[in-house]
Protein backbone atom coordinates (compact mmCIF):
# COMPACT_ATOMS: atom_id res chain seq x y z
CA UNK A 1 0.00 0.00 0.00
CA UNK A 2 2.53 2.50 0.88
CA UNK A 3 4.16 2.04 -2.44
CA UNK A 4 1.02 3.43 -3.80
CA UNK A 5 1.84 6.90 -1.64
CA UNK A 6 3.95 9.05 -3.10
CA UNK A 7 4.80 12.67 -2.36
CA UNK A 8 3.12 14.29 -5.20
CA UNK A 9 -0.65 12.70 -3.70
CA UNK A 10 0.66 13.63 0.16
CA UNK A 11 1.69 17.16 -0.88
CA UNK A 12 -1.97 17.48 -3.02
CA UNK A 13 -3.82 16.36 0.95
CA UNK A 14 -1.23 18.45 2.46
CA UNK A 15 -2.39 21.70 0.03
CA UNK A 16 -5.89 20.48 0.93
CA UNK A 17 -5.76 21.21 4.27
CA UNK A 18 -3.42 23.93 4.01
CA UNK A 19 -0.36 22.74 5.32
CA UNK A 20 2.86 23.10 3.20
CA UNK A 21 6.00 21.43 3.61
CA UNK A 22 9.83 21.83 2.21
CA UNK A 23 11.63 19.11 0.33
CA UNK A 24 12.72 17.40 3.51
CA UNK A 25 9.69 17.03 5.63
CA UNK A 26 7.61 16.05 2.31
CA UNK A 27 9.75 13.27 1.92
CA UNK A 28 9.60 12.36 5.82
CA UNK A 29 5.42 12.59 5.93
CA UNK A 30 4.82 10.46 2.32
CA UNK A 31 7.73 7.55 4.38
CA UNK A 32 5.54 8.12 7.92
CA UNK A 33 2.18 7.65 6.16
CA UNK A 34 3.11 4.70 4.18
CA UNK A 35 3.78 2.96 7.36
CA UNK A 36 0.48 3.79 8.83
CA UNK A 37 -1.32 2.68 5.24
CA UNK A 38 0.70 -0.62 5.66
CA UNK A 39 -0.28 -0.80 9.18
CA UNK A 40 -3.91 -0.95 7.96
CA UNK A 41 -3.59 -3.34 5.58
CA UNK A 42 -1.79 -5.11 8.17
CA UNK A 43 -4.91 -5.42 10.55
CA UNK A 44 -7.29 -5.63 7.83
CA UNK A 45 -5.97 -9.14 6.96
CA UNK A 46 -6.44 -10.31 10.15
CA UNK A 47 -9.05 -12.90 10.83
CA UNK A 48 -11.11 -11.26 13.84
CA UNK A 49 -14.62 -12.47 13.36
CA UNK A 50 -14.15 -14.56 16.35
CA UNK A 51 -13.40 -11.58 18.43
CA UNK A 52 -15.91 -10.02 20.82
CA UNK A 53 -16.39 -6.08 20.13
CA UNK A 54 -14.66 -3.86 22.57
CA UNK A 55 -17.57 -1.34 23.57
CA UNK A 56 -15.31 0.29 26.35
CA UNK A 57 -11.78 -0.11 27.10
CA UNK A 58 -12.41 -0.45 30.92
CA UNK A 59 -15.35 -3.11 32.39
CA UNK A 60 -16.49 -0.38 34.81
CA UNK A 61 -19.95 0.89 34.71
CA UNK A 62 -20.46 4.57 34.16
CA UNK A 63 -22.32 5.65 37.51
CA UNK A 64 -24.99 8.74 36.50
CA UNK A 65 -26.68 10.89 39.25
CA UNK A 66 -30.42 12.67 38.57
CA UNK A 67 -29.43 16.24 36.83
CA UNK A 68 -31.05 18.31 40.06
CA UNK A 69 -30.27 21.27 41.70
CA UNK A 70 -28.71 20.92 45.61
CA UNK A 71 -29.84 23.34 48.14
CA UNK A 72 -26.27 24.66 49.57
CA UNK A 73 -25.59 26.56 52.41
CA UNK A 74 -24.69 30.47 52.09
CA UNK A 75 -21.31 29.70 53.65
CA UNK A 76 -20.44 26.91 50.46
CA UNK A 77 -21.97 29.44 48.11
CA UNK A 78 -19.79 32.04 49.22
CA UNK A 79 -16.53 30.02 48.93
CA UNK A 80 -17.26 28.64 45.07
CA UNK A 81 -17.96 32.50 44.41
CA UNK A 82 -14.98 33.65 46.13
CA UNK A 83 -12.88 30.93 43.67
CA UNK A 84 -14.33 32.21 40.85
CA UNK A 85 -12.16 34.65 38.55
CA UNK A 86 -15.52 37.01 38.08
CA UNK A 87 -18.93 37.00 39.27
CA UNK A 88 -21.74 39.65 38.94
CA UNK A 89 -24.85 39.91 41.07
CA UNK A 90 -24.06 36.68 43.25
CA UNK A 91 -23.59 33.85 40.15
CA UNK A 92 -20.44 33.57 38.14
CA UNK A 93 -19.75 35.83 34.84
CA UNK A 94 -18.45 33.74 31.77
CA UNK A 95 -16.93 35.19 28.88
CA UNK A 96 -19.48 34.86 25.98
CA UNK A 97 -19.20 32.09 23.14
CA UNK A 98 -22.00 32.68 21.05
CA UNK A 99 -22.06 36.24 19.28
CA UNK A 100 -25.28 37.12 19.07
CA UNK A 101 -25.17 40.64 17.82
CA UNK A 102 -26.35 41.88 14.71
CA UNK A 103 -22.86 43.08 13.82
CA UNK A 104 -20.91 39.56 14.25
CA UNK A 105 -18.16 41.09 16.03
Amino acid sequence: MANQLDEQAVEHVASLAKLEFDKKELSTITGQLGNIMDMFSELQSKDVKDVEPMISPSDMDTVLRDDKAEHISKDERQAILDNAPDTENGLIKVPAIIDESEDGE
